[in-house]
């Protein structure tokens, strides 16, 4: 295992900058996932913490020591990437001891390696075949045990699920979940879905045109996230945004006056904030019209029309309960709400907004 630790660190690919001022810590044996966009960075991150590139400037180290100029091969990492990129002439068990060779592990003990790495991820009956006689999920485990067997300090993940239906996507989260707290191996996943970052990770790194944006608990990044993309980033069914102007105790939005709570300080543009869970119909609240209905199995998600603008709203509940056209009233909590600077797109601490009356 291993403590990973960024200071500064930066790509550069001519003048298109990739990762800028990256500061970052990962304490041995966290689960940490890199979360964000096509092109925000985070598939850059992982490639030079693999050693594949070198960083532009800053310093990369683990455990304490400089890594900016050791070879990949030297880095002790294992890698499991999108494609898993087995070899198709090679049965599951030369697959897997592939890593071994560069090592120059005796072969009684490769064969050790193999074999029980194989029995962990749960393809030891499938030792003799090829990948191309093999599912998706089947090749995604070879995979990882190829990666595990070398007993990697850091284990790099890229997107390694996204080939996957489903259901078996399902299954590999708890598996990799589990393989990871029983080695206690230190694990970057990187991924642009928010589900498994959530799910998987004790740690979510949120990054956003090649900046860190927020590294929080994925509880913390869901209930508090610092700023507007972070908000509208995580959460399925998305955030309401709601642009508006702060005016002393009041926030308008789309010419209604809401009233503001708590001691946050905001002046002039900023966007109002506020989950679809989070709004619910209630006899007292802001008049409005159901204007679409999405039933979701156990869910039903409606979209509002209000003189705020539309509103999306997530009931519980089998059950769809409105029909389109329907007169309803909603309201919220204030603090549910979340209150952004427009221009910065950063959170305004401590502010909240009441709800609106009927």
């Amino acid at each position: 295992m291993a403590r990973i630790e960024l200071s500064g660190i930066r790509k550069e690919w001519g003048e298109v900058v990739a990762v800028e001022d990256m500061d970052l810590v990962i304490e041995d044996g966290e689960f940490v996932a890199v979360l964000g966009p096509s092109g925000c960075g985070k598939s850059t991150t992982l490639f030079m913490l693999a050693g594949i590139y070198a960083p532009s400037a800053g310093v990369m180290r683990f455990d304490g020591s400089l890594v900016n100029e050791v070879e990949s091969r030297d880095r002790n990492v294992g890698i499991v990437f999108q494609s898993y990129a087995l070899y198709p002439h090679m049965s599951v068990r030369e697959n897997i001891a592939f890593p071994l060779r560069f090592k120059k592990v005796p072969d009684a003990e490769a064969r050790r390696r193999v074999e029980a790495i194989a029995r962990l991820v749960q393809v030891h009956d499938l030792l003799d075949r090829r990948p191309g006689e093999m599912s998706g999920g089947q090749q995604q485990r070879v995979a990882l045990a190829r990666a595990l067997v070398k007993e990697p300090q850091l284990l790099l993940l890229d997107e390694p699920l996204s080939n996957l239906d489903a259901t078996l996507r399902l299954t590999m989260r708890t598996e990799i979940k589990r393989l990871q707290r029983q080695l206690e191996v230190t694990t970057i996943l990187v991924t642009h879905d928010q589900v498994e970052a959530t799910t998987m990770a004790d740690r979510i790194v949120c990054m956003s045109k090649g900046r860190i944006e927020q590294v929080a608990a994925p509880a913390e990044l869901y209930a508090r996230p610092a700023s507007l993309f972070v908000a509208s980033f995580v959460g399925a069914p998305p955030i309401n945004v709601l642009a508006g102007r702060a005016e002393g105790a009041e926030v308008v939005v789309n010419g209604l006056r809401l009233g503001r709570v708590g001691e946050g300080g905001a002046a002039g543009e900023v966007v109002l904030g506020i989950r679809p869970e989070h709004i619910r119909f209630d006899a007292h609240g802001l008049a409005g019209r159901i204007d679409q209905i999405e039933p979701m199995g156990r869910e039903t998600l409606y979209l509002v029309e209000t003189p705020m603008g539309g509103v999306r709203v997530l009931e519980g509940g089998a059950g769809v309960r409105f029909a389109l056209g329907d007169s309803v009233r909603i309201g919220f909590r204030p603090e549910d709400s979340l209150l952004f600077d427009r221009e910065s797109g950063a959170l305004v601490p401590g502010a909240r907004v009441a709800p609106p009356a009927g």
